[in-house]
């Protein structure tokens, strides 16, 4: 049973950012995850910064995103929109998506299933 002191409460600004690897001016910090329990989904933030994205890849779990700030085009199969501030996205797994800065940064936060994840590159 969980109880008030496995609790986790902290600043954000706390949490490191990590670089993503596949992307270009893009990092991203595990607001939520493992490391305060055991837990059913993550939460987590990504900055992308000026020319930053991601290219078109698949994940193995769905992303359920909001946006915070800046712009960017988002192509989701073969469907691009743009989206900005207070715009919502969900990304089933499987389905090709990439990241384009429109206005940096752009940043996001992200639920995604605690379950281990994979890149694949699709272009």
């Amino acid at each position: 049973m969980t109880s008030q002191s496995d609790a986790t409460v902290r600043p954000a600004s706390e949490v490191p950012a990590q670089e993503v690897k596949a992307g270009t001016a893009t990092r991203m910090q595990l607001l939520v995850g493992p490391a305060q329990g055991e837990t059913s989904f993550a939460l987590r933030r990504f900055r992308m910064g000026e020319g930053g994205g991601m290219p078109f890849h698949t994940n193995r779990i769905e992303h359920q995103q909001y946006v915070l700030r800046g712009r960017a085009r988002v192509r989701v199969g073969d469907a691009v929109h743009e989206v900005g501030p207070d715009y919502t996205l969900f990304i089933p797994a499987g389905v090709p998506h990439a990241y384009e800065v429109v206005e940096a940064p752009f940043e996001f936060l992200c639920v995604v299933p605690d379950r281990p994840d994979e890149i694949t590159l699709v272009e």
